[in-house]
């Protein structure tokens, strides 16, 4: 069955009926509106054929509403209603103040620059509901390509051709180790001498571990990863408990070191990896996404230890 056409109103044709039907007067309605009495009186001339019916009875000196046009105005009534309520609510969303955020990141960034870049963010966007998605580089890069998530904060060197990356920042490693270890009171320490030390380590997919291992076989070594951990908090607490010592991002360790952990420079080979952002090619960052990048472009912390 066809579907019947239905009138095209305008909210100020909606505004016009409902204005006429609360003041019973063409004349204080028109001035309500701020339009002519003529132009009123055609504005309502035009409903009433779009649909067909009479919505108000007029004489010389009273203007009356039908049973039709209290039906009506109840129907045009809830339509502003819910436009009003409806652009607010897209005006709050252009404007940072509602929405959803979902940033997808690497374990290193998730517990080191970006609980800064959050407390940011909120300061000037409190109703904006925010998502953190922490996992391995190839976990964002999927969460970015899928939708899943609406940018990440990962390694941006060698991305896929669909992801777009824009460097931040530059960040080397480093060697975590307990206070008291022999290897505490130094300035550097060169990937060699961890030929035979106990290594914590992340997972062998996660690029963290992939940049270490890299540089060790350049090297020529063999490292004793013995314990590997999922989290960057258990890995650390692992070289607290005295398990064993970690490589890691230096801008991994600012949350963790504390009074008992010391984070030491790598020296030969220097290992380092560009940090930044990561964004689907072909989406246009939502309000809330574009603001977040704003903010992580112009105020990016730097890694702890520099």
């Amino acid at each position: 069955m066809a579907q019947p056409t239905l009138p095209d109103f305008s909210a100020r044709q909606l505004e016009a009926v409902l204005a006429v039907g609360e003041y019973g007067s063409f004349i204080a309605a028109a001035s309500r509106l701020r339009i002519s009495q003529p132009a009123l009186t055609r504005t309502i001339k035009r409903v009433e054929a779009a649909l067909g019916v009479r919505l108000f009875e007029r004489s010389t000196r009273h203007v009356q509403i039908t049973p039709a046009g209290r039906e009506f105005a109840a129907v045009a009534e809830r339509m502003l209603n819910d436009l009003r309520i409806t652009v607010r609510s897209i005006r709050e969303v252009a404007e940072e103040q509602r929405g959803r955020l979902s940033i997808a990141s690497i374990m290193s960034v998730a517990s080191g620059a970006l609980p800064l870049l959050l407390a940011a963010y909120r300061a000037d966007r409190p109703g904006i509901e925010i998502h953190v998605q922490e996992g391995v580089h190839g976990s964002v890069l999927e969460a970015v390509r899928s939708g899943a998530a609406d940018l990440g904060l990962t390694y941006v060197d060698e991305l896929p051709d669909a992801i777009s990356g824009e460097a931040l920042q530059r960040e080397t490693f480093c060697l975590v180790v307990p206070r008291r270890h022999r290897l505490a009171a130094r300035r550097t320490v060169a990937l060699a001498e961890l030929r035979d030390v106990p290594l914590v380590a992340l997972p062998s997919d996660s690029r963290t571990r992939r940049t270490v291992d890299a540089a060790a076989s350049v090297a020529g070594l063999t490292l004793r990863q013995i314990v590997i951990v999922n989290q960057f908090a258990t890995l650390m607490g692992c070289v607290r408990a005295g398990v064993g010592l970690a490589i890691v991002p230096t801008g991994a360790t600012g949350l963790f070191l504390g009074r008992d952990l010391r984070a030491i420079p790598l020296g030969e080979p220097k290992l380092s990896r560009r940090l930044g952002l990561v964004l689907l090619r072909e989406r246009e960052p939502s309000p809330a996404a574009a603001g977040f990048l704003a903010l992580a472009r112009r105020a990016w912390p730097k890694p702890a230890g520099r």
